[in-house]
């Protein structure tokens, strides 16, 4: 897997690239909990994310609670194969997904 990443600020997206597995969670959570230091505003791009194991689904996890205590995060442009994962394991109610930030902050008339 691969971590890319944009800071403009306290604003930080992160894009993952490939399978975030076993293997490669120990690295995702090494990473964040050394990048979120100051951040405000996580944004996790999974557009190019093709697997998640339930490893990787822990650290998502893990990511949102800190951010819940120091700012906002969302994932956004999930893989189909990835929201399936997320939602027969019952992740997609626990993480803050694009479409549900999108209705946060909507408004009807």
């Amino acid at each position: 897997m691969e971590i890319k990443t944009e800071r403009d600020g306290d604003h930080l997206t992160v894009a993952l690239v490939g399978k975030l597995d076993a293997v490669t969670a120990i690295d995702l959570d090494k990473f964040m909990a050394k990048e979120l230091e100051g951040v405000k505003n996580l944004t996790i791009d999974l557009k190019d994310l093709s697997y998640i194991a339930s490893a990787g689904l822990r650290i998502l996890l893990k990511t949102q609670k800190r951010m819940n205590n120091q700012g906002f995060m969302f994932v956004k442009n999930i893989q189909r194969e990835v929201r399936t994962v997320m939602d027969m394991t019952g992740f997609s109610r626990l993480l803050t997904l694009e479409e549900d930030e999108r209705k946060a902050f909507s408004v009807s008339f």
